[in-house]
């Protein structure tokens, strides 16, 4: 049920990982959500647990797959009833493998979801709220969003639309004189399912891989830094993991 009072956070791929801490840090600041993502498991214990926290929130669940271009339409159209002060597009994965080897079918609705999904909602999103005082577009792209990293070629350059989109997103924005801002987080490495479904493999060494690596709950906090900045870049460094 919409509240009739105050405004809403959307988080996409809010399911586990980074998503799934985002939806909690914005409800400890007081705010509403729509959480979507396909494990509708998943957002249910995530409603669970923000409700035990803030009972007097309104957590609306949006159980879709954003990698199938049909859907994504009508998952926006069915959120025309709420007042969306935030929308954070999430919702993404990455495949390692070579150009030669890459498995086409993945990488095909990798670009559906990290590139048309994100497309498509942050469009929509501006057409209806870009002079909406306060408002906010949040686009999570990657430290591989700004270098190539081998054997994740395809990923990183999808990785690079996402902010070569957003950062002449919020030119435009600012150059029009509108009031919503565009942002774009860059991870470098979290730990989350990211490198399983990367990978192909069901578990993930992330002390191996690289060391040093941010939780998924930090990086809730980075956004969190970047949403009360001026900033349009929040850029995790790649080697000293500093923001």
């Amino acid at each position: 049920m919409v509240q009739e009072t105050g405004k809403y956070a959307v988080i996409t791929g809010a399911s586990s990982g980074i998503g799934y801490e985002i939806a909690k840090a914005f409800a400890g600041r007081g705010m509403n959500l729509v959480i979507a993502a396909r494990r509708k498991d998943n957002l249910e214990m995530l409603k669970r647990e923000i409700l035990e926290k803030h009972p007097d929130l309104d957590v609306t669940i949006r159980n879709v797959d954003l990698s199938v271009s049909e859907n994504v339409h009508q998952f926006y159209e069915g959120l025309r009833d709420y007042e969306i002060e935030t929308w954070i597009n999430n919702a993404g994965f990455g495949s390692y493998d070579s150009v030669a080897d890459q498995d086409l079918k993945k990488i095909g609705a990798m670009l559906h979801l990290n590139i048309e999904a994100l497309t498509i909602l942050s469009s929509l999103f501006v057409r209806d709220y870009k002079n909406v005082e306060g408002t906010q577009l949040i686009n999570i792209s990657s430290a591989g969003g700004y270098t190539i990293v081998p054997t994740a070629v395809t990923y990183c350059a999808a990785k690079f639309y996402v902010s070569a989109f957003t950062e002449g997103l919020a030119w435009e924005l600012k150059e029009t004189g509108a009031k919503m801002r565009a942002k774009v987080l860059a991870p470098a490495a979290t730990k989350t399912e990211f490198g399983m479904v990367a990978n192909n493999v069901s578990e993930y060494d992330y002390d191996k891989s690289f060391g040093t690596y941010h939780t998924s709950r930090q990086m809730a906090g980075f956004l969190l830094e970047l949403y009360d900045s001026e900033n349009v870049v929040g850029m995790v460094d790649r080697e000293s993991f500093n923001k």
